[in-house]
């Protein structure tokens, strides 16, 4: 009998280390987890590769390098390559969009940081940008490059719902960004959206587009309007629709209401419903993140979230959804 209760606590001391080594990796794996996104708040304030300002460093550099000046571009960048790195050269083919150039470009160079699309260098003589190449390209590519095999493996919820805490991350940034309230013009549709957005090889979120980032200013009540056309559709915010379409008034742009950055929010639900797309877990992401959304679509802008209350919900339904995933799988 004795030697019979000395095996079987024998047998049992093993058992209570495995289980305490389970709860132990659990615990590591949902700190790693969380302090990826807690650490978004960090990137925010950060330059690219810890650069100096009007600095940038791809991948494989060593060092930082000044911004690309004309002669540079000129002599260097040949078919979107410098010096064995892939870049991005647009030039502006027409000078009818002169001005959206010199726009984007100032922002570009104002709003540098782990967020925002590097800065590789410019030439104001012939009107021509370089940045950091990503090959993935836009957000409207994530469907297609998930589904091929070599990126199977980052189509689940926990990708996909850290690319939406990313792109509410850009729009915290730019609401309160070092060049002013900036509110995202160039959103007057889905797709419009999701191109103004790139997807990078580690699978992250960087605003790419910015010619069209008209600023708010409360304190001296300088609104916004997004174009001189009359937009339509369910996309845009209430706000942005024309008020007196249902009386027949025609369009004028002179009459119509300027808004602020509040249509931003009105939009997060539709673009993050695209990026969370179709894994087991996205009901479920949807389902926490129903209230907040429900607020986003308020059709008065006074009483929509800013970008950082919706940042914080995301943040804390990611966090819930990885210690419920832990508790099921320890359970099991």
């Amino acid at each position: 009998m004795g030697q019979r209760r000395g095996s079987i606590l024998s047998l049992g001391v093993p058992a209570v280390m495995v289980c305490l080594a389970a709860l132990l990796l659990s615990s590591v794996l949902i700190y790693i987890c969380l302090e990826r996104v807690y650490q978004l708040d960090e990137q925010l304030a950060d330059t690219h590769a810890g650069c100096l300002p009007q600095h940038f460093k791809m991948a494989a550099m060593k060092n930082c390098t000044p911004w690309l000046r004309c002669s540079q571009i000129n002599a260097e960048v040949f078919l979107s390559e410098w010096k064995g790195h892939k870049v991005a050269l647009s030039k502006l083919a027409s000078l009818d969009y002169q001005e959206d150039f010199l726009h984007g470009l100032s922002m570009l160079q104002a709003l540098q940081g782990s967020l925002v699309v590097q800065l590789v260098g410019f030439c104001l003589e012939d009107h021509s940008i370089v940045t950091q190449h990503h090959p993935h390209g836009s957000l409207l590519n994530l469907e297609d490059v998930l589904v091929q095999p070599q990126h199977q493996q980052h189509n689940t919820w926990q990708v996909r719902l850290r690319l939406a805490i990313e792109y509410v991350a850009i729009l915290h940034y730019l609401h309160n960004s070092p060049a002013g309230r900036r509110v995202m013009c160039d959103s007057n549709s889905l797709e419009k959206t999701l191109s103004q957005f790139l997807l990078t090889n580690d699978f992250h979120v960087v605003v790419n587009d910015l010619d069209a980032l008209p600023e708010v200013n409360r304190s001296t009540s300088l609104l916004v309007k997004c174009g001189h056309r009359e937009l339509t559709g369910d996309f845009v915010a209430p706000e942005q629709l024309w008020p007196f379409r249902s009386s027949g008034q025609p369009f004028s742009d002179g009459v119509m209401p300027a808004y602020d950055e509040k249509t931003d929010i009105w939009k997060i639900p539709s673009v993050t419903q695209f990026l969370m797309g179709r894994t087991p877990e996205t009901e479920l992401v949807h389902f926490h993140l129903f209230q907040i959304h429900k607020q986003c679509k308020e059709e008065d802008p006074k009483l929509r979230p800013s970008a950082l209350d919706v940042l914080k919900v995301y943040k804390s339904v990611y966090s819930t959804m990885v210690q419920e995933n832990s508790a099921v799988r320890d359970m099991l």
